[in-house]
C-alpha cells in the first residue's frame, strides 16, 4: 500500500491519515470550543469512523470538502490501513495558548511498537475564530492545493512506488536467473517464486497495470507499468530494462516504449 508524504499537522501523523464520506459534525462550525475540546472531538471522530467530521477540525478540511463520493472511494482503503492504528485511548494533560496559537499535550499508550507511555503535542491554530489543528504555513499549503491535496498525493506516491518497485525488480530478477538457469521471470513466475508479493501485481493495490515481457531465450526482459486510471492512479507510464534503464512518460495511461 502507498504511503501519503502528508505534512505532518502534530507529531504523531499516522492519526491524521483518515477521511471517510461522512457530513460535516455541528462541532466543526462551534467557534466556543477551545484547544482541548477540538484536539478530543478530533480523536472521537476518528475512532467512531465519522473521518470527515474529524477532517473539518483540521487544516486539511479544504483538501477533502469538495470530494466526490467516488473521489473519496479512490482514496479510502489507504486511508482505512492507517485508521485501524489509532489507539483506543488518549489522555489530554494539558494545554497552552499563546495569542492565535495553542499546544495540546497528549499521552499516548504503549504499544508494541512504542513499548513507553509517550506524551506528544498537538498544535493548533485559531481561523476565524475557530480553533483548528494545524499550523498557519502548512494551512496555506493545503488551501492552495485544495481538493487536490490528498488526489495528487495519491498519484504521486502511486508513481514513486511503482519506480521503486522497478529498482528493486533488477535485484528480484538477479535472484531469480540464478534459480533458473540464467533466465529472466515473467510477473507470475516471480510472484510464483516467493520472491514478490500478489500485491505488487495487483492493480487494485498499486493503481498501475503492471506487466514484464520476457524475451524467448529468457536473457532479456522489458517491463512496464500504466496507471489502471489516468489522472487519478497515476499519469506516468513506466518503461525499463534487464540493463536498470528507467524511463517514464507522460503519454496519457498508454504503454511507452525505451530508448530507439
Amino acid at each position: 500500500m502507498f504511503r501519503f508524504k502528508l505534512i505532518a499537522i502534530f507529531a504523531i501523523p499516522l492519526y491524521a491519515c483518515l477521511l471517510c464520506g461522512a457530513l460535516p459534525c455541528a462541532v466543526a462550525q462551534n467557534a466556543a470550543l477551545g484547544p482541548s475540546d477540538v484536539v478530543r472531538e478530533f480523536y472521537k471522530a476518528m475512532r467512531q469512523h465519522r473521518f470527515k467530521d474529524a477532517w473539518s477540525l483540521t487544516i486539511y478540511k479544504p483538501a477533502v470538502a469538495d470530494l466526490t463520493a467516488e473521489e473519496m472511494e479512490d482514496l479510502r482503503s489507504d486511508f482505512e490501513e492507517k485508521a485501524a492504528q489509532i489507539p483506543e485511548q488518549i489522555q489530554v494533560t494539558s494545554e497552552e495558548i499563546k495569542g492565535n496559537n495553542a499546544t495540546v499535550f497528549v499521552v499516548v499508550p504503549a504499544t508494541e511498537s512504542t513499548p513507553q507511555i509517550t506524551s506528544q503535542p498537538v498544535t493548533l491554530i485559531n481561523s476565524g475564530g475557530v480553533w483548528i489543528i494545524g499550523d498557519e504555513t502548512n494551512q496555506a499549503v493545503v488551501k492552495k492545493a485544495g481538493r487536490r491535496f490528498f488526489l495528487d498525493a495519491l498519484i504521486s506516491e502511486h508513481e514513486s512506488d511503482v519506480e521503486d518497485f522497478l529498482k528493486r525488480l533488477i535485484a528480484i530478477q538477479i535472484v531469480y536467473s540464478t534459480q533458473n538457469k540464467g533466465a529472466f521471470g515473467d510477473l507470475p513466475s516471480l510472484i510464483a517464486a516467493g520472491l514478490i508479493s500478489k500485491e505488487a501485481g495487483d492493480p487494485n493495490v498499486i493503481g498501475y497495470n503492471f506487466h514484464i515481457t520476457v524475451a524467448a531465450d529468457g536473457k532479456t526482459y522489458v517491463a512496464g507499468a500504466e496507471p489502471t486510471r489516468y489522472g487519478r492512479t497515476g499519469k506516468l507510464s513506466f518503461w525499463m530494462d534487464q540493463t536498470g534503464a528507467i524511463k517514464s512518460l507522460d503519454n496519457g495511461g498508454k504503454p511507452i516504449s525505451g530508448p530507439k
